[in-house]
């Protein structure tokens, strides 16, 4: 267990120094999210009311691009730069290679989401600094980048991956995406617990059975 764990966490180092060397995913995810929400405020600053009733859509359709980019160019570089290979031929578990990935692209997504909450909440005017609010950008980021990992994986090998990644996630990740606005528009308007909390359940349970099947999976995906 402690060899595994290890494995796992000299992955999440080899691609944060990796990204610190360059900081070209984080910059260019981070850049896309900033123009995707200001975009949005600008196009919805005539209609108040469209603009309370759909902040949690803009918010989550900016974690959405912005991710994508992060999942297709962490698998891309890996590739490109022959690593790939080496993970493959390393004597550990196929799972460590896919954990590690997640975790550092969940990494990364938080980070650009840490920055962009605090000028979303500004331009937006609404209360983002709330527990329940950031347990579903949590959850929702999880099952974002838990599946998106796994498709990445198998569509690096393809010239045309950066248009299919998106083909094939968006459809995978409708529920989790669904759920996490619905969630999200629940705090954020102040809506009784009671009535949303069904969205929260989803939430856990989309990323629990789909981190378990990615898990299962990802060793036949990378044999392919």
């Amino acid at each position: 267990m402690k060899s595994y764990l290890g494995a796992i966490r000299a992955i999440i180092w080899k691609d944060l120094t990796a990204e610190w060397r360059t900081r070209e995913s984080l910059t260019s995810m981070l850049v896309f999210a900033l123009l995707v929400v200001l975009i949005f405020n600008f196009a919805l600053e005539l209609d108040i009311q469209a603009q309370e009733s759909l902040s949690a859509g803009v918010l989550w359709t900016t974690f959405v691009f912005a991710g994508t980019i992060g999942l297709n160019r962490s698998m891309a570089l890996e590739k490109d730069r022959g690593c790939l290979d080496g993970l493959l031929l390393a004597p550990v578990d196929r799972s460590v290679i896919y954990f590690g990935k997640v975790i550092g692209n969940l990494i990364f997504m938080l980070l650009v989401e840490i920055i962009v909450l605090p000028v979303y909440s500004f331009l937006y005017g609404v209360p983002v600094f709330q527990p329940g609010f950031f347990l579903v950008v949590l959850l929702g980021s999880i099952g974002y980048v838990a599946v998106g990992t796994l498709l990445a994986t198998m569509v690096v090998q393809v010239r045309t991956r950066d248009i299919l990644l998106p083909i094939l996630l968006f459809p995978l990740t409708l529920p989790v995406i669904i759920a996490a606005v619905k969630a999200s528009q629940g705090f954020l308007q102040m809506i009784p617990f009671d009535e949303f909390s069904s969205w929260l359940n989803i939430l856990i349970v989309y990323d629990l059975i789909f981190t378990a099947v990615a898990f299962m999976v990802f060793d036949y995906v990378v044999e392919e």
